[in-house]
């Protein structure tokens, strides 16, 4: 007898689940400017996935990644002794696409300089809380092998927004075009052995996690998300330095193996394709719930002063509004919650030249240590870490 799984459910009509929104983003609207149309949510990756299937099942995962250790740098040679398949994918996969603009991308490392306090909060406190109302991504990352060690799966994350702001992200020295193959690799080895658990296939509503239209969700709630804060913020931002921004975004989504045809050509573009995809799956679930307060646990664990975990929730709270901060369980804050409606927006404004310092509010200095100490944690502190195929699922539902 089949197991009374979710999915099953849902599939025998016993529960009622709202329907996807229909997929109608053009792709005349892509960095492509063509293709086939095809909702995103029924394509996968199918150069990665078969070959890191069997990489698993012949057993060569510990020597692959015993070898991809060694690889760092964009521009090293592919290690000896690679398996001839994985080797001949990642020739491939490690190529920027033909349509990379270097001097946008030199532009883009300008605005991580002079945006990086503010990418360190947004990264952290905007892009990775909202992951955690994400669905199909909390339930994939708390599931799988990454779930049962979380500040170790944080910290690859972050490492991507590390590499992708790095000065040399994307020349042979940085490290992003490495990242990106092996996440793209990881991508693979969970959508092979994700549906092998237990845990999630009683609460998954697909057969096959990580579709290319979840990894455009995730790709929204990072620049598309970041930019509109920004701009929420009235941090003035030169069109060269925001179009370069996109731009380093949309060659880290071609590595990631999304296809041309779903990456967005410009941020109307990017805005009209997440309004479609991105905000109409927001809602919580209990894996969620359980890794929001992991993250805002983050900053207490480490001796960084004011990244309390009430503080760091009363941003939640302010950058991403009252109902998701219900959702994840987040408490109002007497007195942090009200400082940052009153006293964010003149902040911002003082920073960044717009007001004279002398109507700064008390909370300038408050503010300010806290951006210092939020780049710190979710960026500056990108210690040397391994991204690994991995070959099980978390051990436990719990």
């Amino acid at each position: 007898m089949k197991p009374l799984s979710r999915r099953n459910l849902l599939k025998a009509g016993a529960l009622v689940a709202a329907a996807p929104v229909p997929w109608t983003w053009s792709p005349k609207g892509s960095v492509a400017g063509t293709g086939a149309g095809a909702d995103p949510r029924w394509v996968w990756d199918s150069e990665a996935d078969p070959l890191v299937a069997s990489l698993i099942d012949r057993g060569d995962v510990p020597r692959v990644n015993a070898l991809l250790r060694t690889w760092t740098k964009n521009g090293q040679p592919l290690p000896d002794g690679l398996p001839a398949d994985l080797r001949d994918f990642m020739t491939r996969a490690r190529q920027l696409p033909p349509w990379t603009d270097q001097r946008k991308l030199a532009t883009a490392v300008t605005f991580n300089q002079k945006r990086g306090l503010y990418l360190g909060v947004l990264y952290g406190l905007a892009s990775g809380m909202m992951s955690t109302v994400i669905p199909k991504e909390a339930r994939a990352v708390y599931y799988s092998q990454g779930g049962a060690d979380m500040k170790d799966r944080i910290s690859k994350t972050a490492k991507l927004g590390y590499d992708i702001g790095a000065v040399s992200a994307y020349q042979p020295d940085g490290e992003m075009i490495v990242t990106g193959v092996k996440t793209r690799l990881v991508h693979a080895a969970v959508r092979h052995l994700l549906p092998q658990s237990p845990y999630w296939a009683q609460v998954a509503d697909e057969d096959i996690p990580i579709s290319q239209r979840d990894i455009m969700v995730t790709w929204h709630s990072l620049p598309t998300t970041v930019m509109q804060k920004l701009a929420a913020w009235r941090v003035p931002i030169p069109a060269a330095e925001s179009e370069a921004f996109l731009h380093s975004w949309q060659v880290g989504a071609h590595l990631l193996g999304v296809r041309d045809e779903y990456i967005p050509a410009s941020w109307d573009e990017a805005n009209t394709q997440a309004a479609q995809v991105l905000d109409p799956v927001l809602a919580p679930t209990p894996e969620g719930i359980k890794l929001a307060d992991i993250l805002l646990n983050l900053g207490s664990s480490i001796d960084l002063g004011i990244l309390s975990k009430p503080v760091l929730g009363a941003f939640t709270r302010f950058m991403l509004g009252d109902e998701i901060a219900g959702w994840l369980r987040i408490p109002r804050e007497p007195v942090w919650d009200p400082l940052l409606r009153t006293a964010w927006g003149p902040f911002i404004a003082v920073r960044e030249g717009l007001l004279p310092f002398p109507l700064a509010p008390e909370a300038y200095w408050l503010f300010d240590e806290f951006l210092r100490r939020a780049a710190l944690l979710f960026l500056s502190e990108a210690r040397p870490i391994s991204i690994e195929i991995p070959v099980t699922n978390r051990p436990t539902g719990a």
